[in-house]
C-alpha cells in the first residue's frame, strides 16, 4: 500500500470513493484534490467495495472519457475543493 494512502483518514477515503463513483469527476480532480494516482484511487475502490460493487464500477468507468478528462467545473460537487 503506497504512502499517500495510508496517510488519508476515513472521512478522506469516503469522500475518494464518492468522487470516483460520480461519473462526473475525472480522476485528475481527485488526484488534484488528494495527490492519488488512478491505480491507487482503483486500489482504494477495491479494498472498500463489495466485490460486485467494484467490479460493475470498474466496468463502468473503464475507458469513460468523463473519468479520464477534465470536463466543465459545472459538473463539480459542491464538496469538492476547486
Amino acid at each position: 500500500m503506497s504512502k499517500n494512502i495510508q496517510l488519508l483518514t476515513t472521512k478522506k477515503i469516503d469522500r475518494i470513493i464518492e468522487m470516483a463513483w460520480e461519473d462526473r469527476t475525472p480522476f485528475a480532480d481527485i488526484k488534484e484534490q488528494f495527490g492519488l494516482l488512478e491505480k491507487e484511487v482503483i486500489s482504494i475502490m477495491k479494498k472498500n467495495l463489495k466485490r460486485n460493487s467494484f467490479l460493475k464500477w470498474r466496468q463502468r468507468v473503464r475507458g469513460r472519457k468523463t473519468k479520464i478528462e477534465r470536463v466543465s467545473d459545472r459538473f463539480k460537487s459542491k464538496m469538492q475543493k476547486t
